[in-house]
């Protein structure tokens, strides 16, 4: 059995996440922490673990092997360095750290620690993602020009999300910091690095952090990247678009219709591709790399989520200072 500590209740997913941790049959959550102490206790009583109060102590337990982090945005880069130092394999919520700054010390702690990090990235997970990736590694777009993902919900329209979200000092943004990195690391994954970086965000509700927000990238060939995201919208179908020279693809949810011009007898139409089997879900490719030693799954590891910080970082300082910022 693999021994983990749950590390805070911040994050929406984190009951989730305990959740899928005790359903595996191959974990035992030993031991909670959380700086919210009444937060903590609860929810340590709750999964019949151990609440510990002070992190040190906790990653100096010879029952905790691994921790599954969901504190705070802004607070990741210390709490993840303490682990890695402590010898504790990591899985994090995304994103990793508000600034690369940040996440190039987080991965030099790793580096020297040997530890197998994961960050939560469930999307590149998906068939219709899965798909896609294949049909551009096999060049079936032909030269790609612009991928498009839109993910968003009501959450403040809906006024179903805690208010303890649009805390910038924890949170470091708002729709794109949370629900807009879906769209941020696919545009990675699929497009590779990117060349100039800029956003734009709005809060028609008037949180202090965006809630509604677009942004650009430019990629190596002239691609474009556009992500959608918002906590305003109702509704609103998870969208993904690809459009090359000689292929297209235009997926809503797990609906995918494809078309290129390498297909026979598919010239000006689409057609419904059969799709792969979805990938497990990050967390629990997770547990299974802890298990086996086999380390960081595919697009799951450290720079992977640094290239998403890369991402955010500069669409934010490009809408604060309207601006289109060069990388």
């Amino acid at each position: 059995m693999l021994k983990v500590a749950m590390l805070s209740k911040w994050h929406v997913h984190a009951a989730g996440y305990a959740n899928m941790l005790k359903d595996t049959g191959k974990v035992e959550i030993t031991a909670v922490w959380d700086d919210d102490i009444a937060r903590g206790e609860a929810w340590a009583k709750e999964l019949g673990a151990d609440f510990e109060p002070d992190l040190d102590k906790l990653l100096a337990r010879d029952d905790v092997e691994a921790v599954a982090c969901d504190a705070p945005t802004t607070a990741h880069h210390d709490i993840l360095i303490k682990a890695a130092r402590a010898g504790k394999h990591i899985f994090t919520e995304k994103a990793l750290c508000p600034t690369v700054a940040e996440c190039e010390e987080v991965k030099k702690a790793i580096k020297e620690a040997g530890v197998t990090f994961v960050i939560s990235y469930p999307q590149r997970g998906r068939p219709s993602v899965l798909f896609a990736k294949e049909m551009i590694a096999r060049g079936m777009f032909g030269k790609i020009t612009l991928v498009r993902m839109r993910d968003a919900h009501a959450g403040v329209s809906g006024n179903w999300l805690p208010d303890y979200w649009f805390e910038k000092k924890d949170a470091a943004g708002g729709a794109m910091m949370d629900l807009g990195c879906h769209p941020m690391y696919l545009l990675a994954y699929f497009l590779g690095k990117p060349k100039r970086v800029t956003g734009m965000f709005t809060a028609p509700y008037g949180k202090p952090v965006d809630e509604n927000a677009v942004a650009i990238a430019e990629f190596d060939g002239g691609a474009l990247g556009v992500a959608e995201t918002a906590f305003v919208s109702y509704n609103s179908p998870q969208t993904l678009e690809i459009y090359g020279t000689e292929g297209s693809m235009i997926a809503h949810g797990e609906d995918v219709q494809f078309s290129s011009t390498k297909l026979a007898g598919i010239k000006n139409g689409f057609m419904k591709p059969d799709l792969p089997q979805a990938k497990p879900a990050p967390i629990l490719q997770f547990v299974d790399a802890c298990i086996n030693g086999t380390g960081s799954p595919e697009g799951l590891g450290i720079d992977d989520a640094i290239a998403l910080t890369e991402l955010l970082e500069n669409a934010y300082i490009g809408d604060e200072n309207a601006k289109i910022v060069e990388l």
